[in-house]
Order: C-alpha cells, then structure tokens, then sequence
C-alpha cells in the first residue's frame, strides 16, 4: 500500500491569507492600544492638573514601523520620566545635603531657568538679601525686606523713606515632603493590556472581511 500526500494549492493559498490576516490584525491592534493609552495617559495627566505641557511628553510608537507582524508591540513612553514617575509614586522627598527644602512661596516667583527658584537664584536676581527665621511650629522661613509689586512678588524697593517696605516671606523651609501621588498609570496601562485581545479578534474580523 502506497499512501501519497498531497496538499491541494488553494488550502495553501487560503492559510497565506489567513497567516497575513493575523499580521495585519495584530499590529493595527497594537497601534490602537499604544495610541490609546497615550491618549489616557494624557487626559490623566491634565486632569489632575499638571498641564499639557507635562501630558504632551507622552509619547508612543508601534513596532515593526513598516509592514506588520504576528509580533507586533506598542510602546509608550514619557520624555519626562522623573517628573511623571515623581507625581506617579508620590514620593517622600528630602534634602540632599541633609538640611532643608526650600519650598518658593509666590512672593518668590518664578525662576528664568524653569522650575522652582531657588535662594541663591532669588539673591542674585533681586539684589536682596535672605534672612533665616526659625519656627519651633510650622516651617521655618528665609524672608526679605522689599516690597511686593502688583504680581505680589517681592522685589527691592526703591523708596528712601521706607514706605512700602515689608518683611516678606520667600522660602519655607521644611525637612522633608511628601509629594502627593496624582497619578494612576498602572491602571491605564492594565486596561490597554486587557483590551488587546479584544481589538486583535476585532481587527481580524475587518481584514477578513475586507478579503
């Protein structure tokens, strides 16, 4: 008895398609997910108030870039890791010298460089000079005399009588904070994971159709 195995050219033809059906699926369901969660990522982020400058360091991008691939991956990703990391956790933040935080109050302002001012910034920027006030209760304080102009920032006055002149506070300073966590990224992240399965069955069902 001979047996002769034959495979007839249009199963294979017919499994091609099917193998290129799942890639095409699989990656248009991945773009999906990465784009997504940026997306989520992105509404979290303004929503708790952290702006749209923040959200829009969010970023994603799909793999393979061109063609597809049963293989697909998404990935998404933040160009301000320490930031959106910090307000992710909510970490507990101390000095690294050992000393105090100084905390700007908005009589400070803001520094030219982006952030928070610091003391030596504030010195050099106004021409005045901080005073050290400790509080047995409460944060101590750094303070100046100045007056503070229509933007409620202390500046040097420029009157020789003394009129106006007032002892504004312009640091507090503390030991340690604890940086309140306002974000939830690990949520958004499970959800886009959990919906995978669901936008690859989806999209397979659109490339077949349109077969």
């Amino acid at each position: 008895m001979k047996l002769k195995l034959a495979i007839d050219p249009a199963i294979v033809a017919l499994m091609a398609a099917e193998v290129a059906a799942g890639e095409r699926a699989v990656t248009a369901a991945m773009r999906e997910a990465g784009t997504g969660l940026k997306s989520a990522w992105r509404t979290q982020i303004t929503g708790a108030g952290l702006g749209t400058r923040l959200a829009n360091s969010i970023r994603s991008a799909s793999f393979p870039k061109a063609g597809d691939s049963l293989n697909a991956a998404a990935l998404v990703w933040s160009n301000a890791p320490v930031i959106i990391g910090a307000h992710d956790t909510g970490p507990l933040i101390r000095s690294k010298n050992g000393f105090w935080l100084a905390i700007p109050t908005p009589a400070a302002g803001k520094s030219t460089r982006g952030g928070r001012i610091t003391p030596g910034e504030w010195e050099r920027r106004t021409g005045l000079r901080l005073r050290f006030i400790y509080r047995r209760r409460g944060p101590s304080l750094l303070v100046a005399e100045g007056r503070l102009n229509t933007k409620g920032r202390a500046v040097a006055s420029k009157s020789k009588t003394g009129r106006g002149v007032v002892t504004a506070p312009i640091f507090l300073l503390v030991p340690q904070v604890k940086l309140p966590k306002r974000l939830d990224l690990a949520r958004d992240a499970e959800r886009a994971n959990d919906a995978v399965p669901g936008l690859i069955v989806a999209n397979w069902v659109d490339v077949r159709s349109g077969l």
